[in-house]
């Protein structure tokens, strides 16, 4: 407003009309606005269409709700996923109103109605159920669960009384990290062509500095997941994302799907430096969804797709419910910490062939090439620069998609092939 047409009497609050016109209705942060800025846009066009700009507002209670409630809605617009203050809500946004359901669905990040059954589903069902050394919740631990996820007010609150359903291993080198973006994933490597870094509520694996002397970090991308950190976790085997009560497990499902292709991606490439591969249609990567009431299980795993991309599959192996039983709370629980152990089981394995591979290569001067597997790409270069503090979860600007030379071997899986389809897209949307 201009000051000749401002009263001397005029309060500060009485300038709120204009100074709520002078908030941009897209803010040049890649992150969306969220919760109260879609209630706030529409007051602004009122307040365009019924007042003019040169008008004070009346000091009233109604105008200074309005502005603090317009100050409140900026800062959860511009707040990072990775600040512990973040609403559930911006999730949501970040995977449907961004696009990013149908780009993930173009890079071969198939739902679990597209996927198909790894061959070792029976394996994995039969490894689920087993029984455990340690004692089970007793039915008053069971009671008292329920009682305080049935009175969870948001996701915070579930992450924290649900915790203790996941198993808590007592190794040093071997890390958990909750609700980080893999910063140090390359980009545009297929499954996330066009998508911020990866993000899961949940994730577990050995640190990078147990790998020494094998540079991981250098020599299988993906595999480390955080930028200049040498704790940082390292080719881990299962990850999860949490709802609130008022989340979208259908939503849920979707995040972890990428999650997912994230994990199966960085267990090909590191099986690809040694000339190997996993059987065709193996599952070796899990991935949870749980809301406190109910906890679901995935496999994940890759398979070439027609046009000789990749599609990533996401196939349900058991849905439990954590409250309607206390034999079946325990049945949920056992299922999720027997995955624990055998993601553990997988990284460790897949660090000592690593590091053991590495020193035969130094002691006998042979390399990737030498033996036919195609050299891989050196993180930090090109098209394959790291993520810097991108938000996770949406569709980010285009970037050049790196399409490597395909592999001589066919031991090694095509796993940097660019998974981005033509005109002639066949795939079926995940749900949003």
């Amino acid at each position: 407003m201009d000051k000749k047409q401002t009263s001397p009497e005029l309060s500060q609050a009485e300038l709120l009309p204009t100074q709520e016109e002078q908030v941009p209705a897209n803010p040049s942060s890649r992150k969306r606005r969220i919760d109260n800025d879609d209630d706030a846009e529409p007051r602004t066009k009122r307040a365009r269409t019924t007042r003019p700009t040169s008008e004070p507002a009346r000091l009233t209670r109604q105008n200074l709700a309005r502005f603090n409630k317009m100050g409140k809605g900026s800062k959860k617009g511009s707040t990072h996923r990775g600040s512990t203050t973040e609403s559930s809500s911006t999730k949501t946004l970040s995977t449907t109103a961004s696009g990013f359901a149908i780009q993930a669905y173009k890079n071969g990040v198939l739902d679990p109605s597209s996927s198909k059954p790894p061959k070792n589903l029976e394996e994995i069902c039969q490894r689920s159920a087993l029984p455990r050394g340690t004692a089970s919740p007793t039915e008053s631990e069971y009671g008292d669960y329920v009682d305080r996820v049935n009175r969870a007010a948001n996701e915070a609150t579930v992450v924290i009384e649900t915790t203790e359903l996941l198993k808590k291993h007592g190794d040093k080198k071997y890390n958990r990290a909750f609700n980080q973006a893999f910063t140090a994933f390359p980009k545009d490597v297929g499954f996330n062509n066009g998508l911020s870094a990866p993000q899961p509520d949940f994730v577990e694996g050995p640190e990078m500095r147990d790998y020494l002397p094998f540079p991981v970090d250098e020599r299988v991308p993906g595999a480390v997941l955080y930028k200049d950190n040498p704790r940082a976790v390292t080719l881990p085997h299962i990850a999860g994302e949490w709802k609130g009560p008022d989340g979208s497990m259908a939503e849920a499902m979707l995040q972890s799907s990428y999650d997912g292709a994230a994990l199966v991606y960085a267990r090909n490439q590191a099986l690809a430096y040694q000339g190997k591969s996993d059987p065709p249609g193996h599952a070796s990567i899990t991935t949870f969804t749980t809301n406190g009431t109910q906890l679901n299980l995935y496999a994940h795993y890759a398979t070439p797709a027609g046009d000789g991309t990749l599609e990533y599959y996401q196939f349900p192996v058991k849905s439990t419910s954590l409250v309607n039983s206390h034999g079946e709370h325990k049945e949920g629980r056992r299922g999720l910490r027997n995955e624990q152990d055998h993601a553990k089981r997988q990284s460790q394995a897949l660090k000592d062939e690593l590091k053991e591979y590495y020193e035969k290569q130094r002691g006998g001067g042979l390399h990737p090439v030498a033996i036919g597997v195609p050299s891989l790409p050196v993180l930090g270069t090109g098209p394959l620069d790291a993520y810097e503090d991108e938000d996770d979860y949406e569709v980010v600007e285009s970037q050049p998609v790196y399409q490597p030379t395909p592999p001589h071997s066919l031991k090694a899986p095509p796993s940097t092939h660019s998974s981005t389809h033509g005109s002639g897209q066949k795939r079926k949307a995940p749900p949003s």
